[in-house]
């Protein structure tokens, strides 16, 4: 409780990774929802999205983008910076060039940890739209549905109310 800051309860998610069973049913799961889809690059925000994200891009033999914190990509390899608001405060994310390619009519499936109220990953589904890419799908592992209304695929929803 009170972390990161005084009112906010941050959920872990490690005891998921650290138990081999559980952190390979939970890619198992993604892999399920998304192996009919035509999806070309699965997109993951550090740090956590970046866990699942690049496992399931494995899995589905597509392409993994991984959504850096800003400046910690290399200037000539930003495709697109952007700001958001989290629950306890304003950062910065930023997306990579494609390695030959542009964003132009591919589709994208966003991967992260916790969907609590949302702002990141529309903040990267914007951003992604705004280089002219579609993304067709959002999940998460946990979802708190009392903070969102938004439909997200899921392998836990908490906090009903």
């Amino acid at each position: 409780m009170d972390f990161p800051k005084e009112g906010i309860e941050f959920v872990d998610i490690t005891p998921l990774t650290l138990e081999k069973e559980s952190f390979s049913e939970i890619i198992f799961k993604f892999y399920e929802e998304l192996k009919n889809k035509n999806i070309d690059y699965i997109v993951g925000p550090e740090a956590r999205g970046f866990l699942f994200g690049s496992c399931v891009a494995d899995r589905l033999g597509v392409g993994f983008i991984p959504v850096r914190k800003k400046g910690k990509l290399p200037p000539s390899t930003v495709a697109a910076s952007f700001s958001y608001e989290k629950e306890y405060g304003e950062d910065y994310l930023e997306l990579p060039k494609l390695v030959g390619e542009n964003y132009n009519d591919k589709t994208f499936y966003i991967i992260d940890d916790i969907y609590a109220t949302g702002n990141t990953i529309r903040a990267i589904d914007k951003a992604i739209s705004d280089l002219g890419g579609k993304v067709i799908g959002k999940g998460v592992v946990i979802n708190i549905k009392e903070l969102n209304n938004d439909e997200v695929f899921s392998l836990i929803d908490i906090n009903e109310g």
